[in-house]
């Protein structure tokens, strides 16, 4: 079975997200191995400077790259936005290549060092609009679930 990992810096602090975070969770079992791995924020000050935040980014970042494997896509306002039967079709032809497995990445409210973005094999955008890290979680599991459902061609995302 496929294997997605969610890596995320900071944790769902609210009730109704961390359930609908299991209900995707839930649903994704029928589909693939999922392993949502949230690591912790650097600590930075109350008015952070710009080197201050660099250092906590590249911190966050030899964290993340510790659990990422596989084919490596981080949440990046400059990646590549896609329509969800074009995210479905990336995840099946990764399938394909022979790799059998997938690391997202959201990072923190400051975003991702280039670090890992370097790592990137896609880098992927949700939108220009700026999100909440913990509805990005949301956003990014429905659409895997929603990826998953078009490869089976099931009508949910219709």
């Amino acid at each position: 079975m496929f294997n997605i990992n969610l890596i995320s810096v900071g944790k769902l602090k609210e009730e109704y997200l961390r359930a609908a975070s299991s209900e995707y969770c839930k649903r994704l079992q029928a589909f693939c191995n999922l392993k949502i791995i949230e690591l912790d924020e650097a600590r930075l000050s109350d008015k952070p400077s710009e080197k201050e935040i660099q250092n906590a980014l590249e911190t966050e970042a030899k964290n993340i790259l510790k659990h990422c494997s596989g084919f490596i896509i981080p949440m990046c306002i400059e990646g590549k936005q896609l329509k969800s039967e074009a995210l479905s079709r990336k995840i099946d032809d990764i399938a394909v290549s022979g790799k059998s497995e997938i690391s997202f990445v959201i990072g923190s409210s400051y975003g991702l060092s280039d670090t890992v973005k370097k790592a990137a094999d896609l880098k992927l955008s949700m939108s220009e609009m700026t999100f909440p890290h913990q509805l990005a979680r949301i956003m990014l599991l429905e659409q895997i679930y929603r990826a998953f459902m078009i490869s089976s061609g099931k009508s949910y995302h219709k």
